[in-house]
C-alpha cells in the first residue's frame, strides 16, 4: 500500500514566495530600508519567540487568547510567536536604556503572525515594517513619524491624492470617557462604534451613540483636540497636506496614549485603512519604574501590495539572471562553463543548461525564467568563436565575439 501524498497548499493564511513574489519583496523591503534610513533610523531584529505574558500585559487577553499562536514549551513556558513588533522593540530598549542615546530611532522588517480568519488585506503571517522613535514628548516625534509614513508612500509611487493619513487622539477620548464619566463597558462600547465607525453608516453610528448618551456634536471633526493640532501645523509646515483630524482613530491596542493615525487608500476598489500608529509613552514603564515616551508605526507588506496593484503601481518582475547558455548537445556543456565562468567574472549573471533536454525546451526554460537573453552553445559557435545573443523578448538577434559579449551585457545595466 502506498503512503497517501502530502497536499502542496501551505499552511492557510501563509504565502509561498516563488522567484517573482520574492523579487517584489526585495522590492517592498529595499525601499522601505532606503526611505527610513534618510530619517536616520538604524536596524535590529529579534527572534519571533517571546513569553506570552509579554502581551497579555502590554495588549490584551483576548488577543493572547483568540488571535495569536501560543503554545507552552518542553520547559513548561508559555510561549508565543509574536503578533506585533512594538513590545519586543519595547523590551529591548527598556533591557538597554542606560546605554543608549535618545531620541532612539529603530527600525525593523520582521514576520509576524496572527490566528485569524484570512481575507483580503489580512493574513496569518505577513511582514511588516515597524518604525519606532523612544526618548521624545515632543509634537515633532509625531510629526517625524507621520513624515516617514508619508515619504514612504511617496517612494512607492504614490501622490497625496492616492491616500489621506487621518489622526486621532486617545487623550481626547479619554478626556470625554471622563466627561461623560462612563463605565469601563461603556467606553470599551463607545470605542468599538468609533471604530467600526465607516461601517455603520451615519444613522446607525449616530443611534448607537445615544445609546450610550452621546450627542454626535461631541465627536465632530472640526473641533481639533490640541495635540492633533500641534502635528498638523508641523506636518502642513513639512508641506504634507493630506492629514486630518478624524475623531474615529482610536487604533486598538491599548497601550496608545497620545495622538494615534491612519493612511488611508481613497482607491473606491480598495478604500480601507492601509496602516497606522501613534504615541505610547507608558509601554516601558511596564519593565522597569522609568517611563520613556516612544511613537511608531507598523506597516504591513500585504496591504501595501494590495495598494500598489489597484493603481498599477506593481514593479514588473526582472530576473537577477542576464544570460542562458543553452548546449547543442551534452558534449557542449563544459565549453559553456568555460563562457559562463569568464562573464561571472566581469560581473554578469549567467544560467547554464546542462542539455538534458531537447535544445527547444532548454529555450522554453529560459522562457519561463524570464530570463531576456539567451545564447546557444554548439560547434559551429566554439569553431568560429562567434555567438549569437538572442532578446528573447523582441526575437533580435547579436553577433559577438567571446570578447565582446562582456562588454554586451555590462553596457544593458
Amino acid at each position: 500500500m502506498e503512503p497517501e501524498k502530502i497536499s502542496t497548499e501551505s499552511y492557510k493564511g501563509v504565502r509561498d514566495f516563488y522567484p517573482e513574489d520574492q523579487a517584489f519583496f526585495k522590492y517592498l523591503t529595499s525601499t522601505m530600508r532606503e526611505v527610513v534610513a534618510k530619517f536616520g533610523y538604524a536596524e535590529y531584529h529579534a527572534s519571533i519567540l517571546e513569553p506570552a505574558e509579554l502581551y497579555r500585559s502590554k495588549t490584551s487577553d483576548e488577543i493572547v487568547n483568540e488571535q495569536t499562536y501560543t503554545f507552552v514549551d518542553r520547559g513548561g513556558r508559555e510561549v508565543t510567536l509574536r503578533p506585533e513588533m512594538t513590545p519586543t522593540v519595547a523590551r529591548m530598549v527598556a533591557a538597554k536604556r542606560r546605554e543608549l542615546g535618545f531620541p532612539l530611532r529603530l527600525f525593523s522588517i520582521p514576520n509576524v503572525f496572527r490566528y485569524e480568519r484570512p481575507q483580503r488585506g489580512r493574513l496569518r503571517e505577513h511582514w511588516q515594517l515597524n518604525v519606532d522613535l523612544f526618548g521624545s514628548k515632543s509634537a515633532h516625534a509625531e510629526a517625524e513619524i507621520i513624515s516617514v509614513a508619508h515619504a514612504l508612500m511617496i517612494a512607492f509611487g504614490a501622490t497625496e491624492d492616492d491616500f489621506i493619513i487621518k489622526l486621532g487622539s486617545r487623550n481626547f477620548l479619554n478626556a470625554l470617557v471622563r466627561k461623560l464619566k462612563l463605565s469601563d463597558t461603556d467606553a470599551k462600547k463607545l470605542r468599538s462604534i468609533l471604530d467600526k465607525r465607516s461601517k455603520l453608516g451615519v444613522g446607525e453610528f449616530e443611534r448607537q451613540l445615544v445609546d450610550l448618551g452621546i450627542a454626535a456634536e461631541m465627536l465632530d471633526d472640526k473641533v481639533v483636540p490640541e495635540d492633533v493640532q500641534a502635528v498638523l501645523d508641523i506636518l502642513a509646515a513639512r508641506g504634507i497636506t493630506n492629514a486630518a483630524f478624524s475623531p474615529d482613530i482610536i487604533r486598538g491596542f491599548d497601550y496608545y496614549s497620545g495622538v494615534v493615525f491612519e493612511v488611508f487608500d481613497t482607491h473606491p476598489m480598495n478604500s480601507r485603512s492601509l496602516f497606522g500608529g501613534g504615541r505610547y509613552d507608558n509601554l516601558l514603564a511596564l519593565f522597569n519604574e522609568e517611563k520613556v515616551p516612544g511613537v511608531g508605526f507598523g506597516m504591513g507588506d500585504v496591504t501595501i501590495k494590495d495598494f500598489l496593484d489597484v493603481r498599477g503601481l506593481l514593479p514588473a518582475y526582472i530576473p537577477t539572471t542576464h544570460l542562458y547558455i543553452a548546449v547543442a548537445n551534452p558534449e557542449m556543456v563544459a565549453r559553456a562553463e568555460e563562457l559562463a565562468l569568464m562573464l561571472r567574472k566581469e560581473n554578469v549573471a549567467v544560467a547554464v543548461d546542462f542539455g538534458d533536454k531537447k535544445l527547444g525546451d532548454q529555450i522554453k526554460a529560459a522562457a519561463k525564467h524570464k530570463i531576456p537573453y539567451l545564447l546557444v552553445v554548439g560547434e559551429d559557435e566554439v569553431t568560429s568563436g562567434t555567438y549569437k545573443v538572442k532578446n528573447l523578448a523582441s526575437g533580435e538577434e547579436t553577433a559577438l565575439s567571446g570578447a565582446e559579449l562582456s562588454t554586451f551585457f555590462l553596457n544593458l545595466k
